[in-house]
């Protein structure tokens, strides 16, 4: 008997149920296989990124180590200015104009320095930021360089600090506010007052112009109105109205045209006959060129270096009979000696200079008396550049020649009263100092830059004019030479450079103003921020007023707070670049 066909139907189920089977293995075998291609595909990615990683590292390795041993050729493709709103395109591509210049890396990265200093130097910029990026791709071998410039929130600026002028016999405390950047053209706008311990006072206002129709140099004008009161010393009071024309400028070289109406007057009466002579009316018209090398490591404290200033003016140079003619030179010499313990330096300094009439008649002729050369006041030569100045030990206008004054008599009771004498001046002056500064063995002390100091000093001061100059004796003139030594404290704070001296006179003459004691002399060569000053208004006036009118507490309490908060403010910004002082 034949067997049944088996039921297809039955059959077709038992083998859709394995073919389900089946295909869940085959489908869960494939998963496994497309999960072990994207471990696979990820690894091999990784793989990938870590090799470009480490050929890009090689390269940059390759590239640094090439522009270390040798020139890199390049060519500047574009300047690209980025973020300036109010400062004009002109201005800037002027200042960037030397990048286009670089052939190399390294010329350019050099360049690129150089622009960045150049356009914070014009104070109209928060920050600047020069990028060096690639060129197009199809230009091999290029560049293009981004400069990224952040204007001034605050066009409005305060300055004030204490000063040294090379042709001042004290400390000039200045007060400055600026206004920057009117019309685009970097230009600065300022009014400035500021007196000095020799009792001169000058208020004056002037404009600052980087790049005026395109002159390499900047330009400056600066209209002025000078007192000094010159009475105490030589019997006289000058008054200056004039303008002062900065011709040229760089680095090195500086050339100022001057022009000004001066008075003499003498309101006590008593000057001696050379002063009466040059009482009145007078026009400064002259042309200043200095000359100046400054290589020296800090101008405050030179541990390292040399500097050398020369100083050439002529006046005369308006077709006026009331035009003072003179020439007048000036030689400052300075060089620091490192010693190599405790931070210790020599620094040794020699300066001169030579004052001469010239016209009809010259050498009968005395020099203007403004131009001659006065030895003594409260300056330090070490941070005084440009001429024979300052001689520790002795006041200002303290040497030299001089002349009796005149008698005037009210009643015969003052018959024998003696009226003193005036200090003339010199047109031949020569001095020289020595200081050998050094660290005290103190961490606190150092830190802080407060150190000591020991000093010496020489010095005089000789006639010429009026045929003197016959008399003349090289040998009288270094005999006759005053000299002092001391030792001190320097303590350096934000808004000057104060020293405590002891100086003790070695030589001087029976009508020189200087004795041996203590003295203070105040100096700093740089501007700093307005806001060094409030502090120490805020103390003052707290202290101040709580001793006249007995403040409360919380008054006191509530300054102390404010200067407090605005000291480490300051400090903050000072870190983080936003302040310099």
């Amino acid at each position: 008997m034949a067997q049944p066909e088996d039921d297809p139907v039955v059959r077709n189920h038992n083998n859709d149920d394995d073919d389900d089977d089946d295909e869940e293995e085959e489908e869960e075998e494939g998963e496994q296989n497309d999960d072990v291609e994207d471990e696979g595909e990820e690894e091999e990615e990784d793989k990938d990124l870590e090799s470009q990683k480490a050929k890009l590292r090689n390269r940059f390795q390759n590239f640094f180590s090439r522009i270390q041993h040798e020139s890199v050729p390049i060519r500047v493709h574009d300047v690209v200015i980025k973020g300036n709103t109010k400062t004009k395109d002109s201005l800037i591509e002027a200042e960037t104009a030397l990048l286009k210049d670089a052939s190399t890396i390294q010329e350019l990265f050099a360049a690129s320095s150089d622009v960045n200093l150049r356009l914070q130097a014009l104070e109209i910029f928060d920050s600047v930021k020069i990028t060096l990026d690639s060129g197009p791709p199809e230009l091999p071998g290029t560049a293009n360089v981004i400069v990224d410039v952040v204007e001034t929130r605050s066009p409005l600026l305060g300055e004030i600090g204490v000063f040294n002028k090379g042709e001042a016999s004290s400390s000039t405390l200045e007060g400055t506010l600026k206004y920057k950047n009117i019309f685009g053209y970097g230009d600065l706008w300022d009014g400035a007052l500021a007196y000095d311990c020799g009792h001169k006072a000058e208020m004056s206002a002037g404009v600052f112009l980087p790049r005026f129709k395109g002159l390499v140099t900047p330009v400056t004008a600066r209209l002025f109105l000078q007192s000094q009161d010159c009475l105490k010393f030589s019997s006289f009071k000058e008054r200056s109205l004039g303008l002062s024309l900065g011709l040229f400028s760089t680095r090195k070289h500086d050339l100022v045209c001057n022009l000004a109406w001066r008075t003499l007057t003498d309101p006590s009466r008593m000057a001696s006959s050379s002063i009466r002579r040059q009482l009145g009316h007078g026009l400064l018209s002259s042309l200043k060129y200095t000359f100046k090398i400054d290589r020296r490591n800090s101008p405050l404290r030179p541990t390292n270096g040399f500097a050398f200033v020369s100083t050439t003016q002529i006046g005369g140079l308006a077709p006026d009979s009331r035009c003072l003619r003179f020439l007048r030179q000036e030689l400052d010499l300075r060089c620091a000696i490192p010693l190599g313990f405790y931070h210790s330096a020599l620094n040794l300094g020699i300066s001169a200079g030579v004052v001469f009439p010239w016209g009809s008649g010259f050498s009968s002729m005395p020099s203007p008396l403004p131009e001659r050369f006065f030895l003594g006041g409260n300056l330090s030569p070490v941070c005084t550049l440009g001429g024979p100045t300052s001689l520790w030990g002795f006041r200002t206008r303290g040497l030299g020649p001089t002349e009796p004054r005149r008698q005037f008599l009210s009643n015969s009771d003052n018959e024998n009263t003696d009226p003193g004498r005036d200090y003339i001046g010199g047109d031949l002056a020569l001095a020289a100092f020595a200081d050998f500064s050094f660290d005290f063995p103190s961490k606190w002390l150092s830190a802080k830059g407060i150190h000591g100091h020991f000093l010496a000093s020489a010095g005089n001061v000789e006639k010429l004019t009026e045929n003197a100059y016959r008399n003349f004796s090289l040998r009288k003139f270094t005999e006759s030479f005053r000299s002092s030594v001391g030792v001190g404290v320097v303590i350096p704070t934000n808004i000057f450079r104060m020293e405590l001296n002891y100086c003790y006179i070695l030589k001087k003459f029976g009508e020189d103003c200087g004795k041996s004691g203590f003295s203070f002399s105040f100096a700093s060569p740089s501007h700093d921020f307005a806001g060094d000053l409030i502090i120490l208004l805020v103390i003052v006036m707290t202290f101040y007023f709580d001793m006249v009118f007995e403040f409360p507490e919380t008054v006191k309490r509530t300054a102390e707070g404010y200067t407090s908060r605005y000291a480490k403010s300051l400090a903050r910004d000072r870190q983080t670049g936003r302040v310099v002082c």
